[in-house]
Parts: structure tokens; C-alpha cells; sequence
């Protein structure tokens, strides 16, 4: 029976956006589907988990243009000690960028890792935009793409589909510095705290 094995990548995976995405995609997703979190996982059971499935749906946020380390380490373990049975491989990655394009990076890297591994590729969903849209009018545009990746996950379908807030870049751009400057507030640090912070480390 085809079933869906959903990895949470995220390094935040227990209260991480990824988490509530993963949630979204198991609720529109005819197929049955179990969720794991890579964070604290052993690889090597992870691996043996994905012998029990023909799916695999990797959820992660974009880690300066590429995939968090966490999951990039786990992957050249794959490499190393591949599953006898392989799952069609399928990707929800999500970035703060307002662009989905930002992602393409990161998608690149799978498509070949899929490739030299031997993996088959399945559907690719990049959002844009990612922890903001769930906190906005627009969820539902979000929703809708994830029902689109579940109903190509389902039909074993190589897709691509994108999405963000359909906003112009500079009030995307303003709203973030308004919610950045509420959040040092509220914790006691001001923005410009935070942008030094940002450059120079703690």
C-alpha cells in the first residue's frame, strides 16, 4: 500500500512552521501518512523507516540558500547507506524571501542528490514568503498550493509548484521591519540592536 513518510528537516521541528506545513499536507493528502522529525532522530532508523514507504516529503525552511545542516548531514548518510527500497522523493521547502525563486538553490541539490542516489523525484513546492503567510490574509493561498503538492505526491507526479503573498516587494519589505521592531520591543531590544546583532554575531 502507498504510504507517505513526511520528514521535518527543521532545526526548530517541535514548534517550527515546517511542523504546522507538514500538518496542512497530512490533512489534504489521501494517502496515509506518518510525520517524523529528523531533530534527535537516529539517522540509521530514520533509513530503516523509509523501506516501509513509497513516498518520502521532506518539509524545511531555507538556511542561507541552501538546506539546514541538520538535514544536508543526514542526506550523505543516505548516500553512504541508502534504503534497499527507494521513495519517490518529494520536496515543501519555505523561505523568508518574498520570492519562491530564492528556494531554487536548495531544490537543486535535492534533484541531484535524488539522481545520484537513485531516488525518483517527485513534487517540488517552494513558498515564499513562508512564516509570514500563515499569519496573514493570504493563508490560503499557502493552503491551496499544499493540497496541489498532495494531490501530485498522490498521483506520483514530478510537479513544481510555487506561491507567496502576491505583495509588492517594498511593502513586503516594510511590514517585516514593523513585525521585527514589535518583536525586539516586546523582548527588549531595539531594532537597530537586532540589525547590529545580525552583522556583527552576538
Amino acid at each position: 500500500m502507498e504510504q507517505v513518510m513526511i520528514l521535518n528537516a527543521s532545526p526548530r521541528a517541535p514548534r517550527s512552521n515546517s511542523k504546522e506545513y507538514a500538518a496542512l499536507f497530512s490533512a489534504r493528502c489521501s494517502l496515509p501518512c506518518q510525520y517524523f522529525a529528523l531533530k534527535g532522530q537516529p539517522a540509521a532508523h530514520l533509513i530503516q523507516e523509509m523501506e516501509h514507504f513509497s513516498h518520502l516529503l521532506l518539509v524545511f525552511p531555507l538556511y542561507v540558500d541552501s538546506l539546514p545542516v541538520e538535514l544536508l548531514a543526514f542526506l550523505e548518510k543516505v548516500q553512504r547507506n541508502p534504503p534497499k527500497n527507494k521513495p519517490r522523493l518529494s520536496v515543501l521547502i519555505n523561505c523568508g524571501f518574498l520570492e519562491p525563486g530564492q528556494n531554487d538553490v536548495a531544490v537543486d541539490i535535492l534533484r541531484l542528490f535524488a539522481k545520484t542516489v537513485g531516488f525518483p523525484m517527485g513534487a517540488v513546492m517552494k513558498l515564499g514568503s513562508g512564516e509570514a503567510i500563515l499569519r496573514s490574509p493570504f493563508r490560503s493561498r499557502a493552503e491551496k498550493a499544499i493540497g496541489r503538492l498532495a494531490s501530485a505526491v498522490q498521483q506520483g507526479k514530478e510537479e513544481e509548484i510555487a506561491t507567496a503573498m502576491p505583495l509588492p516587494r517594498f511593502l513586503f519589505i516594510q511590514a517585516g521591519n514593523r513585525y521585527w521592531k514589535t518583536y525586539g520591543k516586546k523582548n527588549g531590544v531595539s531594532y537597530e540592536e537586532m540589525c547590529r546583532m545580525d552583522i556583527e554575531g552576538p
